[in-house]
């Protein structure tokens, strides 16, 4: 399916040999593992829309290289004497792909239509919709339900971000094939499956990227990403494979950049099925597998051993917990005593790109070894993210990215009961203390007491084991070396109209 105007067929075949000296400059090719599944920041949470949403779309407010909340859309805000009231004072002068001005009115329309995305609610649903009150156009204020700490860091995410009322109604069914932002590219076409073509938007507000196209490519298998990067086929590469890493570091014309993440990689279980209803299970395959060797031998040293549902470098996290460390024995001794000595044969959903895959291989491996036999099912991204976003799935395999930095993100829509599968809990977990914490963690603005709710519940949740804690990442990109002003963003919201030619 080709969406929006059909461009010239050359800009499907873009290689080394036909970019001429003036598409090198003027055109930024970006590789990525898979295509996004909606360019509506509110109708996908998944990283590969994230990347080319966040180059159209912008926020009320962003963060920093060291996650501090700076100015976006809003210029200042202040919170009421109220604690529940944000009043934020709007840039003038800031217009939409589609001409029309940026005003209050856009924000109210995008954050009552994001209250009713299942997608982003866990996001965004604290807002009071009854809160939510246009001064004028380049003022508005925002409440919540109650006092919310992170409210701010959500704000920034790139679900948040603002849509244009017109746009959006007029586009019906088909907005997220058809987006209209505020930011430094504007939408030109999307070739399903194949790539995104965007174009510098010449009434940007601010700073206009240096080039004048960037086309987001979709290159799902691993080793044509890396030689097309090496070819100069594309500028940027992302989901570099562990084992380019060494070739990338060597060859004077690449760039390697890399960074430790925000992301957990876990094999999720689904609690409402036999047999990972039983914590006995869920805790003998957390002992039965060994996440140091994948690391090893399918990682090729990149991560660290995952101890807890967040990354050590998120604010909240829990850097003193043991998790699982690697016991054949007990594993064995506790697949005894959960009636399952023999095994059981299950399944387990992956998407077909990316590291998954590999490490999908290798924990079924080690699995056999206290007999229990699963069935891989590899799905193209899309299709992964739809089947696990329903209640068919008995274990499926991704990474979580924590995109704020803040541990609510990485918990309360992951692990809330209240929270379903396209928010982000697809096991499907339930416990009361954890609700009851996650609920005061959010309410409170006293950090020691935000911290001791995170910490207790990382710990009530490692021990109930509705996850396999495998490793927390790094994120590795490699460029061409005339490729300058790009940052990885630890959360995976890259940006790149900062991105330019030397």
């Amino acid at each position: 399916m080709l969406v929006g105007l059909i461009g010239p067929l050359s800009l499907a075949l873009t290689a080394c040999e036909t970019r001429s000296s003036n598409e090198l400059t003027n055109r930024l090719v970006v590789a990525q593992a898979s295509d996004a599944t909606s360019l509506d920041p509110q109708g996908a949470n998944d990283v590969h829309s994230a990347l080319v949403n966040t180059q159209i779309f912008e926020t009320l407010v962003i963060k920093d290289d060291n996650s501090q909340i700076l100015p976006g859309l809003a210029e200042r805000w202040e919170l009421l004497d109220d604690g529940l009231t944000y009043e934020f004072y709007l840039r003038e002068n800031v217009y939409f792909h589609n001409g029309e001005e940026f005003t209050a009115t856009d924000v109210e329309f995008t954050f009552l239509r994001a209250l009713d995305s299942p997608h982003v609610a866990h996001i965004l649903g604290q807002v009071d919709p009854n809160g939510i009150k246009v001064i004028n156009d380049y003022k508005i204020q925002i409440a919540t339900l109650e006092p919310n700490a992170p409210f701010l860091q959500h704000l920034a995410h790139s679900s948040a971000a603002i849509m244009n009322r017109t746009a959006v109604t007029e586009s019906g069914e088909q907005v997220g094939q058809n987006p209209v932002g505020t930011g430094p590219f504007q939408f030109e076409y999307w070739l399903d499956g194949e790539y995104v073509q965007l174009k510098r938007y010449e009434k940007y507000y601010g700073e206009k990227p240096a080039y004048k196209e960037l086309m987001i490519k979709v290159i799902t298998d691993n080793t044509n990403r890396t030689l097309a990067l090496k070819t100069g086929e594309v500028d940027i590469t992302f989901n570099l494979p562990t084992s380019d890493v060494n070739m990338v570091e060597k060859n004077e014309h690449l760039r390697l950049f890399r960074l430790a993440n925000f992301i957990t990689h876990h094999i999720g279980f689904n609690l409402t099925k036999e047999p990972f209803n039983n914590v006995l299970v869920r805790q003998a395959i957390n002992y039965a597998v060994n996440a140091s060797q994948i690391i090893e031998d399918v990682l090729n040293g990149v991560g660290e051993v995952a101890t807890s549902p967040i990354s050590s470098n998120v604010w909240g996290a829990r850097a003193d917990l043991a998790g699982y460390e690697f016991n054949l024995e007990k594993a064995k001794k506790l697949m005894l005593e959960a009636g399952y000595e023999n095994g059981f044969s299950a399944s387990i959903l992956t998407a077909n790109t990316g590291i998954s895959p590999d490490i999908v291989f290798n924990v079924v491996n080690q699995l056999s070894k206290i007999g229990i036999e699963i069935n891989i099912r590899q799905l193209e991204w899309g299709s992964f993210i739809e089947s696990i976003s329903g209640n068919d799935h008995e274990m499926y395999m991704m990474g979580w990215s924590c995109v704020t930095g803040d541990a609510d993100y990485g918990l309360y829509s992951l692990f809330h009961s209240s929270q379903g599968p396209k928010a982000g809990n697809r096991t499907f977990f339930a416990d009361d203390r954890v609700d009851e914490l996650l609920d005061l963690a959010r309410s409170t603005i006293n950090i020691n007491e935000r911290l001791e709710a995170y910490y207790e519940v990382q710990e009530i949740i490692v021990e109930e084991a509705p996850w396999l804690y495998l490793v927390t990442g790094e994120t590795l990109v490699g460029a061409r070396a005339n490729v300058r002003g790009f940052r990885i963003n630890p959360g995976g919201h890259h940006k790149f109209a900062s991105v330019y030619f030397q």
